[in-house]
């Protein structure tokens, strides 16, 4: 009896927290700030990038129009784009986040440059990033430092 109990416990809390492990999400007013995340950089290196999504749950367009973070001497908001062969990175001045919509910051596109870095991102830090919003305001997320080489995806079987 007081296996099948511990069984049942097990059962319930453990997906619960595995849940909180595998993601972490921010609330502002009518905005959410899913798995904030920054590639770990290697020794030396005076950048790096965070990515995240912001998802508006509201019936009012925002704008992401600020970052800051004290792991770098200035933050700001970029897009990258290939021309042709060439890639470029250039600042934004905002991204807009419409009603009803979810906007991601990725590799690749849209994301948080920090500049200038005090120190190289390591695997396993968490790293204050500070977003501001034209409508909703400031919010603090914690951001998680990953490797820099994504995990492989699975083998398929053939």
């Amino acid at each position: 009896m007081r296996f099948a109990f511990l069984r049942c416990v097990v059962a319930v809390v453990l997906p619960l927290v595995a849940g909180l492990a595998a993601g972490h999400d921010f609330v502002l007013k009518d905005l959410r700030v899913g798995n904030p995340y920054a590639r770990a950089t290697p020794p030396g290196a005076r950048a790096g990038g965070a990515f995240l999504t912001v998802e508006n749950r509201g019936g009012q367009d925002d704008r992401l129009i600020g970052v800051a973070s004290p792991v770098a001497a200035a933050a700001e908001l970029h897009t990258m784009t290939m021309e042709g062969t060439v890639m470029r990175m250039r600042a934004v001045r905002a991204i807009d986040v419409p009603a009803g919509a979810k906007v991601a910051l990725q590799p690749g596109g849209l994301h948080v440059m920090l500049l200038d870095l005090k120190q190289p991102l390591a695997v396993g830090e968490r790293i204050p990033l500070t977003l501001t919003f034209e409508r909703a305001g400031t919010l603090e997320v914690t951001v998680n430092v990953e490797s820099m080489v994504p995990a492989a995806a699975p083998a398929r079987p053939h």
